[in-house]
């Protein structure tokens, strides 16, 4: 969010109508990783489960089907939805063409009729196998254009091989997608199909493939089809053994991040690889830590491509090893971690393909079965960097794991992702000064794919799980404005949550321009937030945006400007209609500032979003001389007196009559914007 600047004027009328609270939040799934016999085959019938989802039912995809874009927050299939045990083509078309959700479960061998079809997948579909028996032999699946969500795991997809090895009459692939995103292929057994084993085509995005077995076929793993530059795609933890091209060949993929991959030609075999991995066109390639063993020409790229390689092995490979270009950072997108490329061998032929039951990583079984996950920098603690540790987190944890950072400096750049909620980040030293994570991205630097980070992406902590907690510990940007002013673009964010039930207890959040960006996931959900006990600093906008957010008993720090300049904003909120925005109670506002030189707020029409009915209440709180007597002002062309900004009990030298220019509530209003009202039912409590 920025300054004020030269913009059209927005006027709007609206009717005052009463606050909604309480509205429903989104249903969390928890629970084990694990399938097995409930879900067993009754004959040739359809078996419609009656009881709650198993618990893998709600798993959730990582890499770039995880990130919320296109209105899709992640991939989760058919979560939700009805689960069905098929056995027969007719029964799993049935399902995976209709257009509410489902969980089908593939109970046995399934034989395509016609050979070749591909059944046409509509969104919010997870379709898995049964432990090992779930193959669907001689066709496959389609995803057409603008399908979403689609989960497609565990199964053995087969034998559509019509004789010819360069087969171009029979477009008969295991899994084909044009036009789709947010699509997660994960632990399946795909081969010996009569043209490509995954096909992700015309502008297909938001896709991860995960932890597959890829084998005995030409052309294996197509990406493209378009001169657009716009797939983001993740691929890790694949073992692609027996495989001529298309390892994969990615054609003009705006982000392709391929990890962990194991591509091997083993001797003596008929089939002989001619290229490991292509990238072509436009596409910006980050390949890391993959092994190559006896591959010809194992990393190939266009003129016009870029790979960035790191980490990767290759034994007895030969030809060419190409890398150049600049790519992207996949940390900026999503978490992850990395395993060593001399290690794959053992981990992808003992954990790749179709299990007896989906398991996690070993990383997420130790955090599942620990309560607390500790970081030190020195190495005495489980891990080195806070990120390590989330990233060890399952998904869907189904109780509270608290990550204990010791005392230090942890320079990096955190995010707890949506499906990863009960986290606590907690300091261990004495004081909250002891641990500090720091980072000094803004809105305006460079990212190393290109573009900016913007406002949102330029937070050094990023919190879009529900129910998370940190306490006893600092989170700061230390973006040096006054180094910077080539830069178009000065916000800089310490901690952003977009999640409800944030409970930040005994902290400090540093910044100077937008500190503490406190959103919600999406405009219609509800994002709870209450700040205790703690301190925010900054001077521009710096508690801001759309979340039903308290600061109670804290001290708001005003910051001179990177001139030395006094003057400031404390608050922008862009609260939606018929919600609570800020409410600053029982807390100080003070500064090493001038006096009558900071507004306790503005309204933040985001987007010039019309809609919007930002509110700020200031209560029962000290405010030093800073704050001006006439402490509200307009923004980008709204007035703050078409929105809520009201104050209560004030006191202090920066407190004032009311006036017109000043509002106060009475005694009846104030007793409805209490603390209670806001947080509407949720009692935050330390876990």
């Amino acid at each position: 969010m920025s300054e004020p600047r030269s913009k059209a004027q927005h006027r709007r009328r609206r009717s005052r109508t009463a606050l909604a609270v309480g509205v429903p939040l989104a249903l969390t799934a928890a629970g084990t990783f694990t399938y097995g016999t409930d879900l067993g085959i009754l004959g040739s019938s359809v078996r419609q489960a009656s009881a709650a989802a198993p618990a893998w039912a709600a798993d959730t995809a990582d890499g770039f089907a995880s990130v919320n874009s296109l209105g899709q927050n992640g991939t989760y299939g058919g979560r939700g939805g009805q689960v069905v045990t098929v056995t027969t083509q007719a029964e799993l078309e049935k399902y995976a063409t209709a257009t509410q959700p489902y969980v089908i479960v593939v109970a046995g061998t399934i034989a395509m009729n016609p050979v070749g079809k591909e059944i046409k997948v509509q969104s919010d579909k997870t379709i898995v196998g049964r432990g090992t028996a779930g193959h669907i032999v001689g066709g496959g699946f389609f995803l057409g254009q603008g399908v979403h969500n689609v989960i497609i795991r565990n199964l053995t997809i087969r034998d559509a091989y019509q004789g010819i090895w360069n087969d171009k009459d029979h477009d008969f692939d295991a899994i084909q997608m044009d036009g789709a995103h947010h699509v997660w292929i994960d632990h399946n057994d795909l081969r010996h199909m009569a043209d490509g084993l995954i096909d992700v085509r015309k502008d297909s995005t938001n896709v991860t493939v995960s932890w597959n077995r890829l084998s005995d076929n030409n052309k294996t793993f197509g990406i493209g089809w378009t001169e657009n530059v716009k797939t983001d795609i993740t691929i890790h933890h694949n073992w692609l053994r027996e495989t001529e091209q298309r390892n994969p060949s990615t054609d003009n993929a705006a982000h392709a991040h391929l990890y962990n991959n194991f591509l091997e030609d083993a001797p003596g075999t008929a089939i002989k690889s001619a290229y490991g991995n292509y990238s072509r066109g436009g596409t910006k390639m980050v390949l890391e830590n993959s092994l190559f063993q006896g591959v010809k020409n194992p990393v190939i790229k266009d003129s016009g491509a870029a790979v960035v390689q790191r980490g990767n092995s290759f034994s007895g490979t030969s030809g060419r090893n190409e890398s150049g270009g600049s790519a992207f950072d996949p940390k900026t997108y999503y978490p992850y971690s990395l395993d060593k490329a001399a290690d794959l061998p053992s981990i992808l032929k003992a954990g790749a393909g179709p299990r007896a039951s989906i398991g996690t990583t070993a990383a997420a079984t130790k955090a599942a079965a620990a309560t607390t996950l500790t970081v030190a920098q020195d190495g005495s603690g489980q891990y080195r960097t806070v990120q390590a540790a989330v990233n060890a987190v399952p998904a869907n944890n189904p109780s509270r794991v608290v990550i204990a950072v010791k005392p230090g400096t942890y320079r990096e750049l955190v995010k707890v992702p949506s499906n990863k909620p009960h986290v606590t980040i907690q300091g261990t030293g004495g004081s909250r000064k002891d641990t500090t994570i720091v980072y000094n991205n803004a809105s305006g630097t460079p990212k190393p794919g290109g573009g900016t980070y913007g406002t949102g992406g330029s937070a050094t902590v990023a919190v879009e799980a529900d129910d998370f907690q940190a306490r006893n510990l600092t989170i700061s940007n230390d973006f040096d404005e006054k180094a910077n002013q080539s830069l178009d673009g000065h916000q800089a964010v310490a901690l952003r949550t977009a999640a409800d039930k944030v409970f930040l207890d005994g902290i400090i959040v540093s910044g100077d321009q937008d500190t503490l960006l406190l959103d919600t996931a999406s405009k219609d959900r509800l994002g709870r937030v209450y700040v205790s006990n703690s301190y925010v600093i900054g001077n521009v906008d710096f508690i801001f945006g759309r979340a039903t957010a308290v600061v109670d008993k804290s001290v708001i720090t005003l910051k001179k400007r990177w001139n030395g300049t006094s003057a400031g904003y404390i608050t922008a909120p862009s609260t939606a209609a018929n919600r609570k925005g800020i409410l600053i109670a029982n807390s100080t506002v003070n500064g090493d500032v001038s006096a009558g030189s900071f507004y306790l707020g503005r309204p933040w029409h985001a987007g010039g979003d019309a809609s919007l009915d930002p509110q700020t209440t200031v209560r029962n709180t000290n405010l030093s001389s800073a704050v001006k007597s006439t402490p509200w002002t307009d923004m980008s062309g709204f007035s703050w007196k078409d929105d809520r900004f009201a104050e209560y009990a004030n006191y202090g030298a920066g407190a004032g009559q009311a006036s017109t220019n000043r509002p106060h509530l009475n005694d009846a209003q104030a007793a409805n914007q209490e603390v209670g009202d806001w947080l509407a039912g949720w009692t935050p409590s330390a876990s």
